[in-house]
C-alpha cells in the first residue's frame, strides 16, 4: 500500500517518503506559443530580438528538440504509432523533414517582413503541395492543394517556403547541383511575380484556373495520367467486393460501428456549404466509416477518416468518399507580424483558407466538429493526384516552378476578392516586390541560407532521434 501524505499542517515531523522519493513531480510543458508571439512583435517592431536562426551549436540543437516535441507532443504523449513512424520517416528523408517540421521553420521568421502586404497565405508551399483536384462542379483542376497551415501572413513568408521547398527537392529527388537549384527557385519567384503583374493589370485572378483545355504543358500530362474512372478507382482501391463498404487492409480500418457519427457530420457540413448536387451525391447518405492509417507527412499520425457516401445509381460505382482530418493550430500562429485579419480557429481557419484561395472550389471542403474534436472535410476524387518528381528533366524543373509560382500567385490575389484584406493586393506586392531583381536574389539568397541550416538541423535530429529523444513531450521538475 501507497504511503499517506501527511498533513501540511504538522510542520517539522518530516516528509513521508513514496515511491520514487527525491524526484520532484512533473508538468507538461506549456508550449512556447505565446512567447514567439511576442518576440514576433518585438521583431516586427524593430527591435533587436534574436530570433532562433541565430542560435548554434548545442543551443540549436536544444530548439530543434523541443520545437519538434512541441508540434508533436499530443501524439507522442497517446504513443501513437504514426508519430513514431512519422519521426522514422524525416529521419531518412531531408525533403520530408522538411515538409514535416513547418514550425521549426517558421520560429526562425518570427516577425520578418512587417513592412510587406500580408494576403491569405497557404503557409506550407512546397512542390507537393501543387495538384491536380476537384473544383465545385467534380471536374479536375490544377492549383494549391493543402490549406493546413493557411493564415494571413506577408506574401513573402509563402515565397520563401516555396522556394527553399523548391531548393530541398531538387537536391533531394533531381540531385542538382547548386547553380542549377538557384535556376529552379528564381523562376519559381519570377513565375510568382509575373502572374502578380498580370492580375494587377487585367484582374482575371477568379477565373484563371489551370484547367484541361489550358494548362502549360509541363502539367498537361498529370492531367491525363491523374484521371482514372470513378468505379474502376473505387473497386480497385477501396470497396469490399460486394461493394457495400470498405474492405480491410493495413491502410484502411473499417468503422462500421461509427456509422451514425459521420452521419451526423455529413449533415452538419452539408448544413453549412448549402451543398445540394443530387446528381453526384444522392441522399448524402453514410454506408460506411473507416480509419486512414499512414497518410500524410507533416499529418502523420492524426486521425484521418473516409467516409463512402452513397452515389445516385446506388450500384456502387458512383460512390463518393469524403475525408475527414482532425485539425490542429497553423504552424504559423504566434510567429507572424501582428496582423488585424483572423482566419478562425483549427478547422475554420482551414476551410476559409480553402475559400479564398480555391475559387470554385471542392463543395465538401469544410469544417466540422466531431466528438468534441474540430476536422476539416474534403472530397476524396480518383483525379486527386500531384506531379511525379522524379519525372522531371532540369528544363521540366523550370517550366514546373514557374507554373506554382503563377498558381501562388493567383492564389494570393484572391485575398481582397474573397478575404479580409481590405486594399488592393495585387498592385501592392508588385510594388512592394521592386525592383524585381533585388527581389529575386534577395530570395535565392534567403533560400540558400535556410536550406543550408536545415540541412544541419536535420542532421542535429537523426542523431537525437537515435537517442530517443522523441520518445517522451518536455517536462518542467521545478
Amino acid at each position: 500500500m501507497a504511503a499517506q501524505r501527511r498533513s501540511p499542517s504538522k510542520a517539522g515531523t518530516g516528509k513521508t517518503r513514496r515511491q520514487g522519493a527525491g524526484i520532484k513531480p512533473s508538468r507538461k510543458a506549456e508550449g512556447r506559443v505565446e512567447g514567439f508571439r511576442t518576440l514576433a512583435g518585438r521583431i516586427a517592431a524593430g527591435e533587436e530580438a534574436g530570433p532562433p536562426a541565430a542560435l548554434s551549436g548545442q543551443a540549436r540543437r536544444e530548439h530543434v528538440r523541443s520545437t519538434i516535441r512541441e508540434d508533436h507532443a499530443r501524439r507522442i504523449e497517446q504513443r501513437s504509432l504514426g508519430a513514431r513512424e512519422k519521426f522514422d520517416e524525416l529521419a531518412g528523408d531531408l525533403f520530408k523533414f522538411f515538409r514535416g517540421t513547418a514550425l521549426l521553420f517558421y520560429r526562425d521568421m518570427a516577425g520578418q517582413d512587417a513592412h510587406m502586404p500580408s494576403v491569405m497565405a497557404l503557409g506550407d508551399v512546397h512542390p507537393e503541395n501543387f495538384g491536380v483536384m476537384p473544383d465545385e462542379n467534380g471536374a479536375p483542376i490544377f492549383g494549391v492543394n493543402d490549406f493546413d497551415e493557411a493564415i494571413y501572413a506577408p506574401f513573402t513568408w509563402d515565397i520563401k517556403r516555396g522556394a527553399v521547398g523548391f531548393w530541398i527537392a531538387a537536391r533531394e529527388v533531381a540531385g542538382m547541383k547548386r547553380k542549377k537549384r538557384r535556376k529552379v527557385v528564381a523562376k519559381f519567384v519570377k513565375g510568382y511575380l509575373a502572374a502578380m503583374r498580370g492580375y494587377a493589370e487585367h484582374a482575371t485572378e477568379k477565373n484563371d484556373d489551370y484547367r484541361m483545355d489550358n494548362a502549360p504543358e509541363v502539367i498537361r500530362r498529370l492531367f491525363a495520367e491523374a484521371w482514372e474512372e470513378r468505379r474502376d478507382w473505387l473497386w480497385d482501391d477501396y470497396l469490399e467486393p460486394s461493394g457495400r463498404g470498405f474492405r480491410a487492409s493495413d491502410e484502411l480500418q473499417p468503422l462500421t460501428n461509427r456509422v451514425d457519427t459521420f452521419q451526423k457530420a455529413i449533415d452538419d457540413l452539408a448544413e453549412a456549404n448549402g451543398i445540394a448536387a443530387p446528381h453526384r451525391v444522392g441522399e448524402l447518405k453514410v454506408k460506411d466509416v473507416c480509419a486512414r492509417h499512414g497518410q500524410g507527412t507533416a499529418s502523420l499520425g492524426l486521425p484521418r477518416y473516409y467516409v463512402l457516401i452513397e452515389g445516385p445509381s446506388k450500384d456502387a460505382t458512383d460512390d463518393l468518399i469524403i475525408e475527414f482530418k482532425r485539425a490542429r493550430r497553423s504552424a504559423l500562429e504566434g510567429l507572424t507580424p501582428p496582423s488585424d485579419f483572423h482566419a478562425g480557429a483549427e478547422a475554420d481557419r482551414i476551410a476559409h483558407g480553402q475559400a479564398v484561395q480555391l475559387a470554385r472550389g471542392d463543395i465538401f471542403f469544410g469544417a466540422v466538429t466531431i466528438e468534441g474534436e474540430s476536422y476539416m472535410s474534403r472530397e476524396r476524387a480518383p483525379f486527386r493526384d500531384d506531379i511525379d518528381l522524379d519525372d522531371l528533366g532540369y528544363g521540366s524543373w523550370k517550366a514546373y516552378a514557374r507554373v506554382c509560382g503563377a498558381a501562388l500567385a493567383q492564389a494570393h490575389a484572391l485575398s481582397d476578392d474573397l478575404g479580409q484584406i481590405d486594399y488592393d493586393v495585387e498592385p501592392s506586392i508588385v510594388a512592394a516586390a521592386s525592383p524585381r531583381a533585388l527581389f529575386v536574389a534577395d530570395i535565392v539568397r534567403f533560400t540558400e541560407e535556410a536550406a543550408d541550416r536545415l540541412i544541419a538541423d536535420h542532421a542535429r535530429f537523426r542523431e537525437d532521434h537515435a537517442l530517443g529523444a522523441f520518445d517522451r513531450i518536455e517536462r518542467v521538475y521545478r
